[in-house]
């Protein structure tokens, strides 16, 4: 069965230019979110308690953060933890407060509103601000030599041109979800940054198989008499790859999405970042990774001039 016809010709390259400049805009509309509205950073990395608690019958989250109110966390991050009777309650810490004085604080308010034999401590954690900053950083760096290694990667196996175009993909697919997480006020925390990383190898993979077929037809078109220009090349390689992008998207989408509604709250946030990657690396491989890898044709490659005087040279 064939969803996409092969012989399907679908001029994408013609409107590079309007691509690049809307991808300007949501780059800047991204990078001017995070700068002024900020990112909701989890306990992982600004710092706090969290606090594990089975109830022994099932509860409303949010009659849970009614009971906290009096004693100043009304505000906490609740979510359901593997039963609908265990709650992840994470709170930031206040200021000349320890831990154990906070986890005893949140005991006392939920034992006082559902009573004190309905509640059983299961779990207290603690992340200090230090640890906080620490993951933070860890968290960045972690990004940064991800893309420096698919850099000399991709140059390696290709040329520098595509390199450049492939790492100005995945930079545009990760500004894109963390500017949707600044824009939305959801919680940014390590496992969002396992889903980014994820996000750069998904959106990886797609642009290379499009550049293995631009590679491919460059070299069949090189040969002939009367080569093809090399935008209606990588446009031949755009179309014959399609079938294979979307079905790779579609069925990658259907995992995730059953992850984002029957996951539950744990990593509910974690698919969220997926199913935006997703959608935003599928996009970048086509109108992002190669428009910019044609931008930088020639400025990268010795001409056939200086190769021969290089070659001449003892």
């Amino acid at each position: 069965m064939q969803l996409i016809r092969p012989d399907i010709n679908i001029n994408f390259l013609d409107s590079r230019h309007k691509a690049l400049s809307f991808s300007a805009f949501l780059l800047i509309a991204a990078l001017a979110l995070v700068m002024f509205k900020g990112l909701n950073l989890g306990i992982d990395f600004t710092g706090g308690t969290l606090l594990e608690v089975r109830f022994h019958q099932q509860v409303d989250i949010a009659d849970i953060r009614k009971a906290l109110e009096p004693a100043g966390y009304g505000k906490a991050a609740i979510q359901e933890f593997g039963t609908p009777t265990d709650m992840l309650i994470r709170v930031q810490n206040k200021e000349n407060i320890e831990s154990s004085v906070i986890s005893t604080a949140l005991l006392d308010a939920l034992g006082s509103y559902f009573g004190p034999d309905q509640i059983e401590m299961r779990r207290v954690e603690y992340v200090g601000p230090q640890v906080g900053e620490e993951l933070k950083a860890a968290g960045m760096w972690a990004v940064i030599y991800t893309l420096l290694g698919i850099l000399v990667y991709v140059m390696m196996r290709f040329k520098l041109r595509f390199a450049l175009g492939a790492d100005a993909a995945l930079l545009h697919d990760i500004i894109i979800v963390v500017g949707v997480f600044a824009l939305l006020g959801k919680e940014f925390s390590l496992p969002v940054v396992a889903a980014l990383l994820t996000v750069l190898g998904y959106s990886l993979n797609d642009t290379i198989v499009v550049f293995d077929r631009i590679r491919e037809n460059l070299e069949i078109n090189s040969k002939k008499k009367r080569p093809l220009h090399e935008v209606t090349v990588c446009n031949q390689s755009i179309n014959q790859t399609l079938a294979r992008t979307l079905m790779t998207s579609v069925t990658t989408l259907l995992v995730v999405f059953s992850l984002f509604f029957l996951g539950g709250e744990v990593i509910h946030d974690f698919a969220f970042a997926l199913i935006v990657g997703i959608f935003v690396g599928t996009y970048s491989s086509v109108f992002i990774a190669t428009p910019v890898m044609l931008s930088l044709e020639g400025k990268f490659e010795m001409s056939e001039e200086e190769r021969k005087e290089m070659e001449a040279r003892p």
